[in-house]
């Protein structure tokens, strides 16, 4: 979901300050199709994968050599896309600044990750492992010559070219992953993939924007790049082990096999979440950056972003929490049902998390990262304190567990949020109710489905195809009826989509 923000910046200052004259809307559509085609894709070979190939003790083990990876993975980007994000002109010696910073990084990630392989291994008895660390190690090398351009490309609201980006890197990975899945290469074929998406993905950004490295490097201009990113660099480590700790915990204390279904549970919940939202945050930060750039106030701006994803996420995410067990029935197989319960509880601990969107890039744009390092830190002791409690009762607690968390994680940040950003909190808790109800009306045809029509077991494809359709009538019925605050932004936004269609479609006259 999209906001239609009405800047009007001079033409030529915002040319020189290569934040291009873009529009939103059409960012929103290239970012939504760039989402899109990536969930797709990594969708459908997440869901073949799963089916025919690897079993849920092999998805476990890449899940926990990915996660301990991605924990250190924070400094590949260094808080560059930030940095270049708000800029006030990323001229080319920012660039190629950026860029070696970039591919030093990844240089010494890709030896950290080497360097945890063994003990990684050695901890969780796992031999497996180490190989699997070395693989995504090699990938992280690749990186660098895409995030410099993409970083350029977003500034500019040149989501076409992200959207190019993506999609190759997708297209490769999806490839590289069912092939080698299919040809027995176990949990390394999802690793191997890394690798073949990260090369890919660098020759389409070079080609795009390049961005050649260079030995002129001013050592004064690269400890101030540095010095922004160490601060971001701390920040996105503390959020990493948050987000990337629940894999490892329950790994240890449950097993591989637990950790394969408590991983699939968590990336389906998020896949759909991103799905329906997550396809134009991408836009969010540049659209703030140059809200502030022209001294605008950004708090009812914030809500209608607070509004969008209510409206989405929230019926989104209560209708996959119905339909948790018939949803991975049919996908995966009933070797996976144990999975069901887990999707549902993390579904709704989503609610939680995207009442508040946001909640990093617009303190980081307002130039309060000490403060938002501070409370990062809650929060991710919090998230690891709750899991490690829920863990250690079973893999069904630490799933619910995302929900004691989630509202602890929403009273976190809810009330300096307010301060800082300045929403009016009687216009968000309308948001909320509104949402609400919303939620409960699309849940209604699905609760019906599967305890009075059917049973969870016996849904299958058409009984959920039908329960789909009827509980996205009752979502587009209930935004109107409630008279949700962002209908006007859905309706401007399906009339946006569907304008060129119909002028295609009008007969021509004379």
């Amino acid at each position: 979901m999209s906001i239609d923000i009405e800047t009007q910046p001079a033409e030529t200052s915002a040319i020189d300050a290569g934040r291009g004259t873009g529009s939103v809307k059409s960012a929103a559509l290239w970012a939504a199709a760039s989402q899109y085609t990536q969930f797709v894709l990594q969708f459908a070979t997440s869901v073949i994968v799963s089916r025919f190939f690897l079993k849920p003790e092999e998805i476990g083990l890449f899940s926990v050599a990915l996660a301990a990876a991605m924990i250190l993975s924070v400094i590949q980007d260094f808080g560059l896309t930030r940095y270049l994000g708000r800029h006030p002109t990323a001229d080319e010696d920012t660039v190629r600044h950026c860029t070696v910073i970039a591919a030093g990084f990844s240089f010494l990630l890709a030896a950290l990750i080497m360097a945890i392989a063994w003990p990684v291994s050695r901890f969780y008895a796992e031999p497996k492992l180490f190989p699997i660390l070395g693989l995504i190690a090699a990938s992280y090398l690749l990186n660098p010559w895409s995030i410099v351009p993409v970083a350029l490309l977003s500034r500019r609201l040149d989501f076409r070219g992200t959207f190019i980006v993506n999609a190759t890197g997708s297209v490769t990975n999806s490839a590289c992953a069912l092939t080698l899945a299919a040809l027995g290469f176990s949990a390394t074929s999802l690793a191997w993939a890394m690798i073949a998406q990260a090369g890919a993905r660098a020759v389409a950004a070079q080609f795009l924007r390049p961005t050649p490295p260079s030995l002129r490097v001013r050592r004064e201009r690269a400890r101030e790049i540095i010095s922004f990113g160490s601060g971001s660099a701390l920040l996105y480590l503390s959020g990493g082990i948050g987000m990337r700790t629940p894999d490892l915990i329950v790994g240890r204390m449950q097993g591989m096999t637990a950790a394969g279904l408590f991983s699939r549970g968590v990336a389906l919940a998020t896949q759909l979440h991103y799905l329906v939202a997550g396809a134009v945050s991408s836009i969010y930060y540049p659209t703030f950056a140059r809200l502030r750039d022209e001294g605008k106030d950004l708090g009812p701006y914030y809500e209608r972003v607070v509004a969008a994803h209510g409206a989405i996420v929230w019926p989104a995410m209560a209708l996959l929490a119905v339909l948790s067990e018939p949803v991975i029935l049919l996908l995966y197989g009933p070797g996976w049902a144990e999975a069901a319960p887990l999707l549902a509880l993390v579904a709704l601990a989503e609610c939680c998390f995207v009442a508040l969107p946001l909640h990093m890039d617009l303190p980081i744009l307002l130039g309060r990262l000490r403060s938002l390092l501070w409370f990062n830190l809650a929060d991710t002791a919090l998230s690891v304190a709750t899991l490690a409690a829920g863990a250690a009762i079973g893999v069904e607690a630490a799933a619910a567990s995302r929900l004691v968390y989630g509202l602890g994680w929403f009273f976190l940040y809810a009330f300096w949020l307010q301060r800082l950003i300045g929403f009016r909190w009687r216009a968000t808790l309308r948001v909320y109710v509104s949402s609400a109800l919303v939620a409960v009306v699309t849940m209604a045809p699905a609760i019906y489905a599967v305890t009075v029509w059917r049973s969870p077991a016996t849904l299958g494809f058409v009984g959920l195809v039908i329960t789909g359709t009827a509980s996205v009538l009752a979502w587009a019925a209930a935004i109107a009826l409630v008279r949700h605050p962002a209908r006007d932004d859905i309706a401007g936004m399906v009339g946006h989509v569907l304008g060129p269609i119909r002028v295609r479609l009008r007969p021509s006259q004379g």
